[in-house]
C-alpha cells in the first residue's frame, strides 16, 4: 500500500532537513563567497569535511562562560568545556579555528543533532513532552563524554546552561543575547510541527506549542512571529493539493517580516549573491535569514538539489538556513536529493529515526 501523501512529503522534509545542514557544514559561517570559491573550486556540491582553516572564525570572540561574546578565562569553572562540550574547550580561542573543528563529511552540526533528540524522544514516548525534552536536552547537552562531535555551541546553547548553572527554573533558563532572534531557533521547530500536522492537530494549537516550545532556549517575541509563520508554511504545503502552486504559499510566509518585498526581488532577478549578502545579510538575525531562505525556495523550487546547494554556497548561516529550507523544499517536491542524503555520515540512523517519528503519528493528516 502506498504510502499517504502527507507522510511522503514529512519524510521528504525531514531527509531534506539533515541534508541542508551537513552540506552547508565545511564552509559554515563563511561570510565572504569567495572564501568558499577558495577553499572549494567550482563550489560546494557534495558533501566535505570542515577544513582545519576558517577565513571569517570569530570563534576566539565568543565567550565560553555566558551566550554572546566575551572573556574566555580558562582559570574559572566556565560553560564550554566543564558544563557542556566537554574535552572542546581546547578548540577556543584559536584565531581562524573552524567552528565545526574536525567533522568529517556529512556530519551534522549540534542544532541538527538536537532536532534528531528531540525526534527520538517523542518516537519513544509517542508524544511531545516539554519537560521531558527539555531534561532530555540538558542531560545530552551536559553528558561526559558527550554524545554529539561537535566543537561549537551556538550562543543559545550557552546562556541556557550559564543560567541552569545560575539556579533559574529549567523553564526559564532561555537566554536573551544580541542573537537570540535568529533562524537557529526554528530547527527543533520543524520536526515538532510535522509531528502535530501528521496527528491532525488544529493549526492554531501546533503554533502554540512551537512557540512554547521556542521559549525554552529563544525567549523573543520576533522569533515567536516566524515560528507562527514557519509552521502555517509547513502546514500548507503539506496539505497542499498537487495541482497548487506553493508560490503564493511562500510570498505569503515573508510577509511576517515588515517590509519584505520578496516578490519585487524575484521579478528583477538580481542574482543570489546580490539578493544574500547585499540586500539581506547572510547571517543568522532573523530579519535577513527567513527572507533569504523563502527566496532560495521560491527561486529553487522545483530542485531540493539546486536549493541547497545555491544556500550552502552563498555562505553566512548556511547550515541552519539550510535545514529549515531543506524542510520547506523537501515538502514542496516530496523527494529530497537522493545522492546527497546517501552522503550523509549517519544516514541509516537518521532514516530510522525518520520512519519512527512518522508511524508515530496516529493518523494521516486530513
Amino acid at each position: 500500500m502506498s504510502e499517504p501523501v502527507q507522510q511522503k512529503r514529512a519524510r521528504a522534509a525531514l531527509q531534506s532537513f539533515f541534508v541542508g545542514d551537513a552540506l552547508s557544514m565545511p564552509v559554515h559561517w563563511y561570510y565572504n563567497p569567495m572564501d568558499i570559491e577558495r577553499a572549494f573550486p567550482g563550489g560546494v556540491r557534495e558533501m566535505h569535511a570542515a577544513p582545519a582553516f576558517h577565513p571569517s572564525s570569530i570563534m576566539s570572540l565568543h565567550s565560553t562562560s555566558a551566550g554572546g561574546r566575551g572573556t574566555q578565562n580558562s582559570d574559572a569553572r566556565e560553560i564550554v568545556g566543564d558544563v557542556i562540550l566537554k574535552g572542546k574547550r581546547q578548540y577556543w580561542g584559536i584565531s581562524n579555528q573552524h567552528y565545526h573543528q574536525g567533522l568529517p563529511a556529512g556530519e551534522n552540526t549540534l542544532n541538527a543533532w538536537c532536532a534528531r533528540l528531540l525526534i527520538r524522544g517523542i518516537s519513544n514516548r509517542s508524544q511531545y513532552d516539554s519537560n521531558q525534552c527539555l531534561q532530555d536536552y540538558i542531560d545530552f547537552m551536559k553528558a561526559d563524554p558527550p554524545q554529539h562531535p561537535d566543537t561549537y555551541a551556538e550562543s543559545y546553547h550557552r546562556g541556557f546552561f550559564a543560567n541552569l548553572e545560575a539556579g533559574k527554573p529549567l523553564d526559564k533558563c532561555g537566554a536573551v543575547t544580541h542573537d537570540t532572534p535568529s533562524i537557529g531557533g526554528l530547527v527543533t521547530i520543524v520536526p515538532l510541527a510535522l509531528f502535530y500536522l501528521l496527528n491532525g492537530e488544529p493549526l492554531i494549537e501546533v503554533q502554540r506549542v512551537c512557540k512554547n516550545h521556542l521559549y525554552l532556549t529563544h525567549p523573543d517575541a520576533s522569533l515567536a512571529r516566524v515560528s507562527d509563520a514557519l509552521v502555517q508554511l509547513i502546514s500548507d504545503l503539506l496539505h497542499r493539493p498537487e495541482d497548487q502552486d506553493p508560490t503564493p504559499l511562500l510570498l505569503q510566509a515573508s510577509k511576517c517580516i515588515p517590509k519584505t518585498k520578496l516578490e519585487a526581488l524575484l521579478k528583477r532577478a538580481p542574482g543570489d549573491l546580490h539578493v544574500i549578502g547585499r540586500h539581506y545579510s547572510s547571517a543568522c538575525y532573523i530579519t535577513d535569514s527567513w527572507p533569504s531562505m523563502l527566496y532560495l525556495a521560491t527561486k529553487y523550487q522545483t530542485s531540493v538539489e539546486s536549493a541547497l546547494i545555491a544556500n550552502t554556497n552563498v555562505g553566512g548561516e548556511n547550515a541552519h538556513r539550510g535545514a529549515v529550507l531543506g524542510s520547506i523544499v523537501g515538502l514542496i517536491n516530496g523527494t529530497t536529493a537522493t545522492d546527497l542524503y546517501d552522503q550523509l555520515l549517519h544516514k541509516d540512523t537518521i532514516t530510522t529515526e525518520i520512519d519512527q517519528l512518522i508511524k508515530t503519528t496516529r493518523k494521516p493528516a486530513a
